[in-house]
């Protein structure tokens, strides 16, 4: 029932494994790390494994955080919609009215999101076994790193799985995952990095207490999990489009939004009560007033508070123990508005197809610039009012005595790129929102070409310079840096004058080239979208 005649497994596997875009991610996957080992592999015609052996140290340890980066944020995708999908699809209530136990319903979902990913880590397994004959690593320490690799996807799968549980639609459990998953891989990557020198330590570590910790941690999730099938408060959620505001503000645990009251009218005003104003447009009044949360406010009472659980120990170590780490801080602050902004935009026009309404609102006399600037603004401005509330700290360092008076032109040039991201994640959102038919598809597409855009050339750059410092490709790929916040908050000059702490440099070249790359991008974005809309057929089908 659980494994050999589990019909749900069977089934997920079949149309799981079967799918073109299985092969293709699996090509891509093993392309870019083999292409990484092609890269960094030693010129030399003849290989001394006694001259060099950190250099093929730093090649595995690079390749294996790489996959491990890789795999954390896939997992998600793979396992966050497993539940949701059955809600949306209108299949929970027979599922769970079927003769299946809930805990095999919940390890064939488990197992089989999950398989796909697992094909990918143990296909890449013969790419670093070439490493070993360079020296430096033993084959011990790459099963130990397989192992912590394997456990850990499994952790990240059962968390996404759990979410999906509490959740109607598969965009809310995935930005919730990968709130809750990315802080974990990255203290995992700090862990791995930080007991480096240890060796036999870090060895055993990753065969005994690591596994534990995560197998344990799974195992608890997995127990919650199947209770919530057995007693599910969601049955009849098929039949139910909205949901209750009030009932649920009732029944909430933590933080609780009251949509009347400063500031949560800023980002969820009430439900109207009278008749819209002459002159404005219904599409943004009804996105902002009703459509972003007719699912309720679960997955935004999630966000806040997750994100401000982990901005307090940053904000008070990079802003008022040592400033002069302010440009982290606010990476944490774009790094979170690449994983909400989204979230907001990448449904507005999906939601319209999937619930076939797209045509009638194509044949209304609202214009496609009412349509487009109602959609794009709603979900601007949710993502950039929660976006804020990890600003204020920044606002509040700079009238305490922690030498920020100083660098004030650094703080607006810190705000100046946070709004340019803003608008850029909620604009590439709802351009993939217009290409695509499903909110899922243009959900997980956004977050892929936002990722490649902010984070594969600094990827690029510390790949460059740690095994080419020399050569003039670097400041080719650090050119390629120009699309990338991160590299233009790291090149806002920053003077705290401390002893012992260098001044940040400006490099204005970065800086520069990241907004007006902003700028460009979304302009050829908006005109796209526009001439979509304009030529109705493109967008209706």
């Amino acid at each position: 029932m659980y494994l050999v005649e589990n019909p749900v497994l069977q089934r997920e596997l079949l149309v799981n494994l079967r799918m073109t875009r299985a092969f293709v991610l699996l090509a891509i996957y093993l392309g870019l790390l083999g292409g990484v080992v092609f890269l960094a592999w030693p010129a030399d015609k003849t290989l001394d494994l006694t001259r060099n052996p950190e250099d093929a140290k730093r090649l595995v340890n690079l390749f294996f955080l790489g996959q491990y980066l890789l795999a954390s944020f896939m997992a998600p995708s793979f396992a966050a919609g497993t539940l949701t999908g059955e809600k949306e699809r209108a299949t929970y209530e027979m599922l769970l009215a079927s003769p299946l136990r809930p805990g095999a319903i919940v390890f064939g979902k488990l197992l089989a999101s999950l398989c796909h990913l697992a094909i990918l880590i143990f296909c890449s397994l013969p790419i670093v076994m070439l490493c070993l004959p360079l020296g430096g690593v033993s084959l011990y320490e790459v099963l130990a790193a397989y192992l912590g690799l394997i456990t850990s996807v499994a952790l990240f799968g059962m968390i996404s799985l759990a979410w999906s549980s509490y959740f109607q639609r598969t965009a809310a459990s995935l930005v919730v995952s990968y709130l809750t998953i990315l802080p974990l891989a990255l203290v995992g990557v700090g862990l791995w990095s930080a007991l480096e020198a240890a060796g036999g330590f870090r060895l055993v570590l990753s065969v005994t207490v690591f596994p534990a910790i995560a197998l344990g941690a799974g195992a608890i999730l997995f127990l919650n999990t199947c209770s919530r099938l057995l007693h599910p408060p969601d049955v009849g959620s098929e039949g139910k489009d909205v949901i209750d505001l009030e009932a649920e503000s009732q029944q909430a645990v933590g933080l609780i939004i009251q949509r009347d009251q400063f500031p949560d009218k800023l980002f969820a005003p009430a439900k109207r009560t009278d008749l819209i104003a002459d002159g404005a447009n219904p599409v943004y009044d009804k996105e902002m007033r009703s459509e972003i949360f007719s699912q309720g406010t679960l997955m935004l009472r999630l966000v806040i508070q997750v994100s401000m659980f982990l901005a307090i120990p940053l904000m008070a170590v990079c802003l008022y123990i040592a400033p002069h780490y302010t440009p982290w801080y606010i990476s944490y602050v774009v790094l979170f508005n690449m994983l909400v902004g989204p979230v907001f935009s990448a449904g507005a026009v999906t939601s319209e197809r999937e619930r076939q309404t797209l045509d009638l609102l194509l044949t209304t006399v609202i214009t496609p610039w009412q349509i487009l600037w109602g959609k794009l603004v709603s979900g601007l401005r949710v993502s950039s009012v929660l976006t804020s509330f990890l600003l204020w700290p920044v606002v509040l360092a700079c009238v305490m005595p922690v030498g920020f008076y100083t660098n004030l032109h650094a703080i607006g040039l810190y705000l100046l790129i946070v709004v340019a991201t803003c608008l850029t994640t909620a604009m590439t959102a709802l351009f993939c929102s217009v290409i695509f038919s499903r909110t899922s598809l243009s959900l997980m597409t956004s977050y892929l070409v936002l990722i490649v855009l902010f984070t594969a050339p600094l990827a690029a750059w510390y790949f460059s310079v740690t095994f080419f410092p020399n050569a003039s490709e670097t400041n080719v790929v650090e050119t390629a840096g120009l699309v990338s916040p991160f590299a233009a908050i790291f090149s806002v000059p920053l003077d705290f004058q401390l002893p012992q702490v260098e001044p940040r440099l400006a490099n204005w070249a970065v800086v520069g080239g990241f907004l007006s790359f902003a700028v460009l991008h979304n302009l050829t974005l908006l005109w796209l979208m526009i001439w979509l809309f304009h030529t109705r057929w493109r967008v209706a089908h």
